[in-house]
């Protein structure tokens, strides 16, 4: 068996040698060449994806201004939480900025707003080794830093800060998730007994397992149409739920009894409802959905009662109009594909239903709040989650027995703002460039701003005479639209330094030396080019 040919004899065949039998390397020209026009264009480009992406200034962190509701993150690599749900565990969270600027490279979880929150980077309860780039350093009086600082007593925390949601407490992953999210309104933190603004999945408000409908699916494929599943809340069948076996990879169908999302704008959980039991009154009113209730482990609901398929809509009471910002926020896809619901066929659509005569004629004999206390219904007894409209604010009583209950809830007397960062103020004409986003060159200016005078002057007369004749010398490539090569740009800047005298000079004095019979010179080429 022949030995294989070595290394040097195969780069022998195909790299040329001089008189001397050494290897003249020649840099090859690049297959994904640019002209300086496309490569302007590429930069620009991504620059504005970028600035999408990134919409909003992450230059300041939110903690001075004090509590918000405000997107937060939190960061698992700073602050891992501990495998058991059971065990203690230091929760913190990030502002928008923070998670770009000191936690760009961690990973994060997004929490999405929450309320009454200060900014925990560069607190306590997070370690000193992460500290806040935007804040400054009380102790040298600089920007950037700041760590070991007292966190705000007020944040209320939940387990959504160990990366688990819902009342199934399921470690969340965006990858494998599937289906739509919703927020609670909330009204009570988890002190209280509330959710905390938690975000649940339709089949654990309605009492189900989150697996509940690929169980129906494998009974289905069984022949085990009529067995019955387990849930926390009784038992039903897989005919019953009428899971579609072809929509695999799709999004799960609604669970029974949970409304269509385009009838309702806001939720609250069953959790939240038990903690504040005088609103159960309101279920079925106007501006509230009828209550649906968490399944009891004793009760188990009857299968003809239940109607459900993939398309079914619960009726509105009343009229409903598009859906508003304030939905956006309290939804959200698990999975990156877009709903098609508005591409089903015409029989599945309903016309929009007739407000109720009450609604009607709300305008015209509007009932004071002590006759609207009054003709509220008695609350049920079971755990249940209510699902309101947009203007379910109207509909609450305000007389003296029941404004307490509102004013410990401010956000259910009026519609409250989610703070968002501004638009940085140095953007394009667009007014949409992100601080930090800017390209090299603009944020090589904005370092020079961090130097001193004189070598800020130096850089920048430097800068400017580089940038000119670098400028020159890529102007014919750019008129001509001839593609700029690696070997180009290589070349100039041996030229730029002079190294092409250099080797000249050095080449000429060695021809003289060893004609004339010189003292041997020890200098070396410099390798590397």
């Amino acid at each position: 068996m022949e030995a294989p040919e070595s290394l040097t004899s195969q780069r022998a065949l195909v790299e040329p040698q001089d008189e001397m039998g050494r290897v003249e390397s020649f840099p090859q020209a690049s297959n994904d060449s640019q002209t300086a026009s496309e490569f302007i264009n590429s930069q620009l480009q991504l620059e504005a994806d970028a600035r999408e992406a990134l919409p909003y200034a992450f230059d300041t962190c939110t903690q001075p201004l004090g509590p918000l509701r405000q997107n937060l993150f939190s960061c698992l690599t700073c602050n891992p939480p501990p495998a058991s749900s059971s065990d203690p565990y230091t929760p913190a969270g990030v502002c928008y900025s923070c998670s770009i600027s000191c936690h760009g490279e961690h990973e994060l979880v997004e929490l999405f707003n929450k309320r009454n929150f200060v900014c925990d980077c560069g607190t306590t309860r997070l370690p000193s080794t992460s500290p806040c780039s935007l804040r400054i350093n009380h102790a040298t009086g600089r920007k950037g830093g700041a760590h070991s600082e007292d966190p705000a007593k007020d944040n209320k925390y939940n387990h959504n800060f160990r990366n688990r949601f819902c009342g199934c407490r399921r470690v969340y992953d965006a990858h494998k998730e599937k289906g739509t999210m919703y927020q609670c309104l909330g009204l009570g933190t988890a002190e209280d007994g509330g959710c905390g603004e938690d975000w649940w999945h339709p089949s654990c408000i309605v009492g189900l397992s989150p697996d509940w409908s690929e169980n129906c699916k494998k009974l289905s494929g069984q022949g085990a149409g009529d067995a019955e599943v387990a849930t926390e809340g009784g038992a039903t069948t897989a005919e019953d739920h009428n899971i579609d076996e072809d929509a695999d990879g799709e999004d799960p169908p609604s669970p029974p009894g949970f409304p269509h999302e385009d009838d309702f704008d806001q939720f609250i959980c069953w959790k939240c409802v038990d903690a504040n039991p005088w609103i159960k009154r309101y279920a079925g009113t106007p501006g509230f959905l009828p209550p649906v209730f968490k399944r009891d482990p004793s009760v188990i609901p009857d299968a003809k009662d239940i109607k459900f398929t993939n398309a079914s809509k619960t009726p509105a009471p009343s009229d409903q109009s598009s859906p508003t910002a304030t939905q956006q926020s309290s939804k959200r896809k698990a999975s990156s594909e877009d709903d098609n619901d508005d591409e089903a066929p015409p029989s599945l659509k309903r016309p929009k239903p007739t407000p109720p005569l009450s609604a009607q004629t709300s305008n015209t004999n509007p009932i004071s709040p002590s006759a609207h206390h009054d003709s509220l219904p008695p609350s049920p007894t079971s755990s249940l989650s209510l699902f309101l409209h947009a203007d379910f604010r109207q509909n609450l009583c305000h007389c003296p027995e029941c404004f307490p209950n509102l004013s410990s809830h401010p956000h259910l007397l009026e519609e409250e703002e989610s703070y968002e960062p501004p638009l940085s103020e140095s953007g394009d004409e667009n007014g949409t460039r992100s601080a930090g986003t800017g390209s090299l060159l603009e944020r090589g200016e904005a370092a020079l701003s961090n130097v001193d005078r004189v070598r800020a002057i130096e850089g920048v007369t430097l800068y400017n005479d580089l940038k000119q004749k670098v400028k020159l010398f890529l102007q014919p490539f750019a008129e001509s639209g001839q593609a700029v090569g690696a070997e180009d740009i290589k070349a100039y800047f041996e030229k730029l330094r002079g190294d092409a005298e250099a080797i000249k000079a050095a080449g000429a004095s060695a021809s003289f030396d060893n004609g004339k019979g010189g003292e041997e010179d020890h200098r070396r080429e410099q390798g590397g080019y």
